[in-house]
């Protein structure tokens, strides 16, 4: 058991390397779920037979030491040396291997309920949500608000709340499916969004947009504009250089119910399909989002993002966020 135990920690740290090295996607939900599912068998092992096993070692010690010593005071010896404290101890003691999958496996039980059902965290990665994310803002994300889903098939299996434009959402990109993206909820299923000169337009009516002062994008290296925007209620910010730059429609992709949407130099116009949504980033001349690769379906939502809970860099991020 112990190199079966040494071969798995091995398969963990070689298939780790690889995700951290970009040598392959890793499915970390996946891998939790497999971690959880071993160290119970485990677990259960320990409980039934293991323990069991080592128990009745030691309590076999304790009566061979009984009669050794009812044998030694028969013959008259009431002084008897040896104490098997020690050794029963070392009989009771946990194997490592033991240690370190039965040990664990509350531990990664928790982690795995929490992570799948309740808050699960992401970081940013690059700067579609600027300003209202930062690169490298550590995130929490609420995994119940749109519904509770069946880990790793992110089955939905409880309703709950539906996804309002406003929101910022983790979703499983549709273009590849084991990447996370994070975008804000502009479009929802019926809706039609435009973004025409870049003023955004929903069924018709133009979004609010109120002027802010210019800000200096680090990112960027330049001056950006920004304006308050509402939708829905959800007051936030959002960027785009000052000159309204021409759209490309040679750089979106081929996606489903693409026809539902039209294309020019002054944007686009887009149909939102029955249950899908509509995502852009508050960068928005520096997003790739449904603009290029199309709609969300509600299958690939994973959670609403609501908390900056760590920024290494700059700790005034901690807080909530629109």
């Amino acid at each position: 058991m112990s190199a079966l135990t040494a071969a798995l920690y091995g398969a963990l740290v070689v298939y780790l390397g690889g995700w951290y090295i970009d040598l392959w996607h890793g499915n970390f939900a996946l891998l939790l779920l497999c971690l959880t599912v071993v160290t119970f068998c485990f677990w259960v092992a320990e409980r039934f037979r293991f323990q069991p096993e080592r128990a009745a070692a030691a309590r076999n010690l304790e009566t061979q030491d009984a009669q050794r010593r009812a044998e030694l005071a028969r013959q008259g010896i009431a002084k008897v040396d040896g104490d098997i404290s020690e050794a029963r101890e070392r009989l009771l003691m946990q194997p490592w291997w033991l240690d370190w999958t039965a040990g664990l496996f509350p531990v990664i039980l928790i982690v795995f309920v929490m992570r799948s059902f309740l808050f699960e965290p992401f970081k940013i990665p690059s700067g579609s949500m600027i300003p209202t994310l930062q690169i490298g803002d550590l995130i929490l994300v609420n995994k119940f608000h749109y519904g509770i889903r069946l880990p790793v098939l992110n089955q939905k299996i409880i309703e709950n709340h539906t996804p309002q434009r406003g929101d910022v959402v983790v979703f499983r990109y549709p273009v590849d499916t084991r990447v996370d993206y994070i975008k804000r909820v502009v479009g929802l299923p019926g809706d039609e969004v435009s973004y025409l000169n870049a003023e955004l337009k929903i069924n018709g009516q133009p979004v609010s947009s109120v002027p802010q002062a210019d800000a200096y994008d680090d990112e960027a290296m330049r001056y950006m504009a920004r304006f308050t925007e509402t939708l829905s209620g959800v007051e936030h910010t959002v960027q785009r250089y000052a000159q309204v730059l021409p759209f490309n429609p040679m750089q979106t992709k081929d996606f489903p119910s693409k026809d539902q949407c039209r294309y020019s130099a002054e944007g686009f116009v887009c149909k939102v399909p029955e249950g899908h949504y509509f995502m852009m980033g508050d960068n928005r001349d520096n997003s790739e989002d449904s603009r290029y690769w199309g709609f969300v379906p509600d299958r690939n939502l994973v959670g609403r993002a609501f908390f900056v809970w760590m920024n290494f860099g700059n700790l005034g991020r901690i807080g909530s966020f629109k």
